[in-house]
């Protein structure tokens, strides 16, 4: 990545970020862009945070493994954070993402060496959070107490969008010729299994023009793929300039129309948002790659019902029904968590036969992690971790078949 640079080499002190991205595609998005924000202030990449001035840990809550990984990291960074004290200079360690969001304070109280934790929507603030934990480190040496780490903490929902604040994306944020575009964030239905709307929030769309100001940016600096993101990308309802309002599909016939653009792409789509404009949309726009991520979690309707998804199994079966007349070629994407609370054999045995009717080209699987503050972690007949660990095996072993049959069909074509 190219330094940012106002001054001869003498004058500048050359610093570095190193930022270490957990969980989803969203959150490699806000990466990027955390770089970007940082790059204004002579933060160049590194490639470890041995040679970091600045650690952020982009984190991800979606389950329980994935935020003890971040607690396990932190106290790798803390001995870091000592050895370098030592030798007279400092480390600066920043928690970012969903876990940020979701245990605040609690993050400083179990790592004390954590200098700043700001949530997923508060990162553009990252200039003002480390002056801020800059003055609290300077301060506490001219007390005499020197603690392990200025304990900044914004995890608030702000009033005014981040997008408003992010730098215009540069040739940094295109990989190999794609990239990410974040058009909707936040998540209004509330499955009883998931953290995401108590750590990103409601749903929001951006406005259509800002959006389409991204994507011409990001083609001039390179891109030919664009992967629309949203945790519930196709709820997305962005206000045009005339003020009326674009769907998902009105908007990828827009970015359809950006000249050097050949490759659409969008993720996360919910069933309950597949509407008839956006089916019709995998049939009509050659840039939009005949690729689906759907995920329908189970295949059970009494399960489907206990986790609040709001649709059930032939409703699932409809739209791929739909989506398969409008565009034969589309290959399909699919989430499922296995072991939800009172999941029975026949609920499993349900979700094996929806996979085996509708085929799949690759899929996400999980075991049910038990997440604080979900409905679904109050609920009774909680799964044996053994019993959970079977069904992922003969789910994961269909799954993985089906998968090597589609690589096969493409061999040649």
């Amino acid at each position: 990545m190219k330094d940012v640079r106002t001054g001869t080499e003498s004058q500048w002190q050359r610093k570095r970020v190193f930022i270490r991205t957990y969980g989803c595609q969203m959150n490699v998005y806000d990466s990027d862009r955390m770089a970007d924000v940082l790059r204004p202030l002579g933060y160049a990449l590194s490639d470890s945070p041995e040679q970091a001035d600045l650690v952020v840990l982009n984190t991800c809550h979606i389950r329980e493994r994935a935020s003890e990984k971040v607690y396990s990291e932190l106290g790798r960074l803390r001995d870091l954070k000592v050895d370098r004290r030592r030798d007279g200079s400092d480390l600066t360690i920043a928690v970012a993402g969903c876990v940020a969001q979701a245990e605040g304070e609690e993050i400083v109280q179990r790592q004390p060496a954590v200098d700043i934790v700001v949530g997923p929507q508060a990162y553009h603030r990252l200039p003002e959070l480390l002056a801020r934990a800059a003055r609290k480190s300077d301060e506490r040496r001219f007390d005499g107490r020197r603690q392990p780490g200025a304990g900044v903490l914004d995890t608030e929902f702000p009033a005014e969008s981040k997008f408003d604040h992010l730098p215009a994306p540069t040739a940094a944020d295109v990989r190999a010729g794609s990239a990410f575009l974040s058009i909707q964030e936040g998540c209004d239905k509330f499955c009883t299994f998931c953290v995401v709307p108590y750590t990103r929030g409601a749903e929001y769309s951006r406005p259509a023009t800002a959006v389409l100001q991204e994507a011409r940016a990001l083609v001039a600096a390179g891109a030919i793929e664009l992967t629309l993101l949203g945790q519930n990308v196709n709820a997305y309802h962005g206000e045009a300039a005339d003020g009326s309002t674009w769907g998902l599909a009105r908007l990828i016939r827009e970015i359809a129309e950006i000249d050097g653009l050949a490759r659409i792409r969008y993720t996360t789509s919910h069933p309950r948002d597949m509407d008839d404009d956006l089916i019709a949309v995998h049939g009509e726009v050659p840039q939009l790659m005949p690729y689906l991520h759907l995920p329908v979690q189970s295949g059970s309707d009494r399960i489907l019902e206990a986790m609040n998804r709001g649709h059930g199994r032939d409703h699932y079966r409809r739209l791929i029904d739909r989506l398969r007349a409008v565009n034969q070629d589309l290959a399909l994407s699919s989430d499922f968590i296995v072991g939800f609370p009172g999941e029975s054999d026949v609920d499993f045995d349900d979700t094996m036969r929806l996979v085996d009717e509708i085929g799949f080209a690759s899929a996400y699987t999980f075991k049910y992690s038990r997440r604080p503050g979900t409905p679904g972690a109050a609920l009774g007949d909680q799964l044996s971790d053994g019993v959970k660990t079977a069904r992922l095996a003969a789910l994961q072993s269909l799954l993985g078949n089906q998968q090597r049959d589609f690589n096969a069909s493409k061999v040649g074509a």
